[in-house]
């Protein structure tokens, strides 16, 4: 299938899964569904660039099952955790902040996300149309980057999600596995994810726009509607959250701060 066609079926295909997607909030008065929507929409994408595109044969087979998988799997996490709960910290904020426009501007806000996936499908397209297959070492490299982000991200949400149902630790904050190095973790692997498909691609036309989803993924969640909404609320929810915020990384995991860090920043 020629790309401008793709290019055309995805567009409209994310403008009317969002805007269905906003019809149901609508009556549910819970926008926290847009998340699971958001990743089965472009795992959708992905297999449907893999299946259409016109490049190699193993740069296909990357996109459809790598972005397929990754999807489902986030999707079907997304769904499970929001499934008969309030509406996430995040939306609820947007949805009082913006008081008698709120329906009006949550339809501005499910196309955002509609554009936002747009942009982020670029990762799957570039491979996708490219002629040559990448070297054997760019193959390897985006396996284990795959693997590594998608298995990470998976373990990230297995411990948060093992350390939320037990009662005893109803108001804590988890420090378990990864998020003793890292506050988000599993944000952190899911910005891995698109670095895999940047991997992929080297030395293919148009390479360097692969590298524009990783990084808006990035940006999106430490400085737009990731961290910075979701930590106000955690700082005044639960015990112990700020002296978290001082000693552990954001996103990056890293070896926590110790008191003796602390006294040498601040001397």
């Amino acid at each position: 299938m020629p790309v401008a066609v793709a290019v055309l079926i995805v567009v409209i295909g994310f403008v009317l899964i969002f805007s269905v997607a906003w019809l149901w909030q609508l009556r549910t008065e819970n926008a926290g569904m847009v998340d699971p929507v958001w990743a089965a929409s472009l795992g959708a994408a992905a297999l449907f660039i893999g299946v259409c595109g016109t490049g190699a044969a193993v740069n296909r087979v990357c996109v459809a099952a790598g972005g397929a998988v990754w999807g489902a799997r986030l999707a079907w996490h997304l769904w499970r955790r929001n499934r008969g709960k309030p509406e996430d910290t995040r939306y609820h904020a947007f949805r009082e902040r913006w008081g008698k426009h709120a329906a009006r501007n949550m339809f501005g806000f499910f196309q955002l996300q509609a554009f936002i996936s747009m942009l982020l499908a670029i990762a799957f397209f570039v491979p996708a149309y490219a002629r040559d297959a990448p070297s054997p070492l760019c193959i390897a490299g985006f396996v284990v980057v795959w693997i590594v982000a998608v298995a990470g991200e998976a373990a990230a949400d297995r411990q948060l999600k093992r350390f939320v149902a037990d009662p005893a630790n109803r108001g804590k904050v988890c420090r378990e596995g990864w998020w003793r190095y890292s506050r988000h973790p599993n944000y952190f692997f899911e910005c891995v994810h698109w670095i895999a498909y940047a991997v992929l691609s080297i030395d293919m036309p148009w390479d360097w726009a692969t590298l524009a989803p990783p990084v808006l993924m990035a940006w999106l969640l430490l400085k737009v509607s990731g961290i910075p909404i979701l930590e106000a609320h955690l700082a005044e929810t639960r015990d112990g959250y700020r002296d978290y915020m001082r000693t552990t990384s954001a996103l990056i995991p890293w070896p926590r701060k110790t008191r003796m860090n602390k006294a040498r920043t601040n001397r």
